[in-house]
């Protein structure tokens, strides 16, 4: 075990202020070498976004689908046991099972032959990345004090920007040099972009071995009070996933009473109405299907908490300021999700543009822009937190303003060049809002409580931003599309401007947050204890 806060001192002298260390450097920068390899393995699809619609005769929608919900929502469901999970065990060891495992179904989406293999691959990959920001943003809190947190956690969410932008560049040389190389198809009747899926997915395997061998730090020790896990953490684990695995959840919510089952019930009705719907009025059965699972479960489980650990849920669940901050942002990412996405089908499909040459350029701008916007506005958010306790959310706010013009200018031009700065530009200012979201929800709850408070800061990110992002854009552009030559063309265009639409929503959820954080971080231990 890896004391990082401990400190010698003389009695009655004060405490000395706990300092990062060579070693916490060190973790940080492995972790962001798993953030990358995670966002290799996850977005790697955008640049094979073409061939595969093509390869399986898919729609915009069916592939802002793949993209998007079917990867999402099991990363958040089950980032919500396995949060509580990094809370309660190793969190080194998880992190290197979960990476076991996205890698390993990242190579399996290789193998896929249509939507359903792929479907359930992308879901595969989900269910092992949900290890990853529980794991790592615990363990960045107990490798770094709060002043230096933000930072921190910027630099670690650098990755996620590096990782996108490499895995348009890989994915792109790949299948242009697999294609060329056997354009009948090569080993075991492989096309290009399943050779890329396979490529990407089995270094991590390699990179498991690494993770594994960094050291567990003592959990709270940078805020004074070392704390630790529950000693029966996988019984525990296997209950909040009884919680969220339906018809279990039925029995969760029998256990609790009559009233709660009946609650229970009449929310998997409505929602179940709700996707019945959207199917009929979009006819896409899977993600809506998917959505609906996801938000059932998340409820059930958000019942269950209240019901076992009520200080975690009054901290999260029941603080108007961490719902806010969470969605706010969760919009801001709605907006960054879908451009990661269908910027590079934008650019082959509606610029002309070469796939070669937009991936490398794509990918250095989304890259570059995403590391520097990062790293640059939890800077900022971390200095303008000195001097307001809500300071960080006008960082927020600028993620959510700033990025309108550059999306209406570059995706309304024909002029690649123009196309490419914009997107740059609206890529850094996204960007800079991730180090003060999630510094900021941090904040609002003890240290025990912080990989459950990251699952739930990312069901934002995921169920809101990811499960409808991509999707969004790929329904509208099927609605607003023509048909040529009896076939479907979609309105990429009109698709991605409708993001513009969201930034209403995220502002006003934002002020009020800037409002209400104060008081809720002055209030978190009494609360608790309540």
């Amino acid at each position: 075990m890896a004391d990082t806060a401990s400190e010698n001192v003389m009695p009655g002298a004060p405490a000395a202020e706990p300092k990062a260390t060579g070693y916490s450097w060190y973790v940080l920068s492995v972790l962001v070498v798993v953030y990358i390899l995670n966002f290799i393995d996850r977005q790697i699809i955008s640049i094979l976004a073409v061939d595969i619609k093509a390869d399986l005769k898919l729609s915009d929608g069916d592939m802002g689908f793949l993209g998007g919900a079917a990867f999402a929502v099991f990363y958040a469901l089950f980032g919500i046991p396995l949060g509580r999970l990094a809370d309660n065990w190793s969190r080194v060891k998880l992190l290197s099972i979960g990476l076991t495992l996205w890698s390993a179904m990242t190579a399996f989406s290789g193998l896929a032959y249509n939507q359903f293999t792929l479907t359930l691959a992308r879901m595969g990959v989900g269910v092992g990345e949900a290890t990853a920001s529980p794991t790592a943003y615990s363990l960045i809190s107990d490798y770094f004090p709060k002043r230096q947190k933000a930072t921190a956690l910027a630099i670690y969410s650098s990755g996620l920007y590096l990782g996108g932008g490499v895995s348009l560049f890989i994915g792109a040389l790949i299948v242009e040099g697999w294609n060329r190389s056997y354009p009948a198809g090569g080993p075991l009747g492989l096309v290009g972009w399943q050779a890329a899926f396979l490529a990407v997915g089995i270094p991590g395997l390699l990179l498991a071995l690494w993770v594994a061998s960094l050291r567990e730090p003592v959990r709270g020790a940078m805020d004074g009070a070392p704390t630790h896990g529950s000693p029966t953490p996988f019984r525990e684990f296997g209950r909040d996933l009884s919680m969220i695995v339906p018809p279990l959840t039925l029995w969760g919510a029998w256990k609790r009473g009559p009233a709660a089952l009946a609650i229970n019930i009449g929310v998997a009705a409505a929602l179940a109405g709700f996707a019945w719907w959207m199917i009929e009025l979009t006819a896409n059965e899977a993600q809506w299907m998917a959505v609906a699972l996801g938000y059932y479960a998340v409820f059930s489980w958000a019942s269950t908490l209240r019901a076992h650990d009520p200080g975690t849920f009054r901290l999260i669940w029941g603080t108007p300021a961490f719902i806010c901050t969470t969605l706010g942002y969760g919009l801001v990412a709605l907006a960054a999700y879908a451009l990661a996405f269908w910027s590079a089908p934008y650019a082959e499909i509606v610029l002309g543009l070469p796939k070669q040459e937009l991936a490398f350029i794509l990918g250095a701008n989304g890259a570059a822009s995403g590391f520097i916007g990062v790293i640059i506005g939890g800077r900022i958010a971390d200095a303008l937190r000195a001097k307001n306790p809500a300071g960080r959310i006008l960082m927020i706010i600028f993620g959510v303003v700033a990025p309108v013009v550059p999306i209406w200018i570059g995706y309304t031009t024909p002029d690649p060049t123009l196309f490419y700065t914009m997107n740059f530009l609206a890529g850094l200012f996204g960007a800079a809002a991730l180090g003060a979201a999630a510094a900021t929800t941090q904040d609002l709850v003890l240290p025990r409580m912080r990989g459950t408070a990251t699952a739930a800061f990312f069901l934002g990110t995921t169920l809101v931003g990811l499960s409808f992002g991509p999707y969004m854009v790929g329904q509208i552009s099927d609605l607003a599309g023509t048909m040529v030559d009896g076939k479907p063309v979609g309105d990429l265009r009109t698709g991605i401007l409708s993001l513009i639409g969201v930034a209403p929503i995220a502002l006003g959820l934002l002020i009020y947050a800037y409002r209400a954080v104060p008081e809720a971080e002055a209030t978190i231990t009494e609360r608790a204890r309540v």
